[in-house]
């Protein structure tokens, strides 16, 4: 049987192309406008809150008007401001994903907001070397904003180290991260 060679780079070809394109798709970007919305006052109005009672079920006293849940605070963004292993240093993908939060932090919707910068490693090396590698990243992420014109009084540096994974293997890369969420949450 003879070899086609024309076909084998063809097969290659589109499997290198497969697999730069799943690679590209894991990456998680987001855009100023997604965390506005995550952060930013609701769009709809509350209804005001008051000492009311309502004896029915939760769809009867809704009706009636009654606040029956408080809000709840937004939760916490992830960033998706990954590190290397040992590393405090930004990568370049995770310097556009703070690009988009600096644009974000800039508008009036968020500029009065305060905000915590927790930093979080993987289970790798002692409690002691994870908690300041940890707050070294959390300062990175502040500092790179900071030099972006977000108001850098605005955003608080706290590490966490080892000790609120995400990823079920405390090894895992997807814990050396950087969250962030409204001070006061």
């Amino acid at each position: 049987m003879r070899k086609q060679p024309g076909f084998t780079a063809f097969v290659a070809l589109t499997g290198a192309l497969v697999l730069t394109m799943a690679g590209a798709a894991g990456a998680q970007t987001y855009k100023a406008d997604d965390i506005i919305k995550h952060f930013g006052p609701s769009a709809a109005p509350k209804p005001a809150v008051t000492r009311g009672l309502c004896v029915g079920t939760e769809a009867e006293c809704a009706k009636a008007g009654h606040v029956v849940e408080a809000s709840k605070p937004p939760s916490a963004f992830d960033l998706v401001v990954k590190f290397k292993y040992n590393s405090d240093e930004l990568e370049p993908e995770a310097k556009l994903n703070l690009d988009e939060f600096a644009k974000a932090l800039k508008t009036p919707q968020l500029s009065s907001q305060t905000f915590m910068v927790e930093g979080h490693t993987d289970a790798a090396g002692s409690a002691a070397y994870n908690l300041n590698l940890s707050q070294r990243r959390a300062k990175a992420v502040v500092r790179y904003l900071g030099q972006h014109g977000v108001n850098a009084s605005k955003l608080v540096a706290k590490g966490y180290g080892q000790s609120k994974p995400i990823a079920a293997d405390p090894l895992s890369g997807d814990n050396r991260r950087v969250e962030t969420r409204l001070r006061g949450e």
